[in-house]
């Protein structure tokens, strides 16, 4: 199952950069036995679209065609690593295609993304830095495929 990252801004060299491309590269060699992977991003340039409406119209069509639509939102739900690692495990023994995880802009999601999404995740109440939230979430998605794996990564 093909996993897509689409979040609106451009990575800058720099240490978020480099945990991103590190964990990403964890989970998809780790993720090949398992059917998860590869892991990619894509980046929707702010300067193309600048208000919020139009960022989530380009996260809505980066996100491939069959995917599963989960979106980064702060009024969404909160979940365990092990509960984000059984709903991958789910999603891909059902057949589906793809996950995609869209990271909003500054201004977060529209209303039209939001109701689009097939799920809302929340990484607490706090409100995170949109490239440190892409940091964040590449290191759960490799978590996912260590505990999926059975790998050292993750200990309870």
């Amino acid at each position: 199952m093909r996993m897509t990252i689409a979040a609106v801004g451009r990575m800058r060299a720099g240490p978020e950069a480099e945990l991103v491309r590190d964990y990403l590269a964890r989970a998809t060699q780790a993720g090949r036995g398992l059917a998860l992977g590869p892991f990619d991003v894509i980046e929707i340039d702010e300067r193309k679209a600048r208000e919020r409406a139009a960022q989530s119209a380009r996260l809505i069509e980066a996100a491939p065609t069959g995917a599963h639509v989960i979106a980064l939102d702060e009024r969404g739900s909160t979940m365990s690593s092990p509960d984000l690692a059984a709903l991958l495990a789910r999603l891909r023994d059902a057949g589906t295609a793809g996950c995609s995880f869209l990271i909003g802009g500054a201004d977060g999601h529209d209303e039209a993304l939001r109701r689009r999404a097939d799920r809302l995740i929340s990484f607490g109440p706090m409100v995170w830095p949109h490239m440190l939230a892409r940091a964040m979430l590449a290191e759960q998605l490799y978590r996912a495929v260590s505990i999926l794996g059975s790998g050292p990564y993750h200990r309870e």
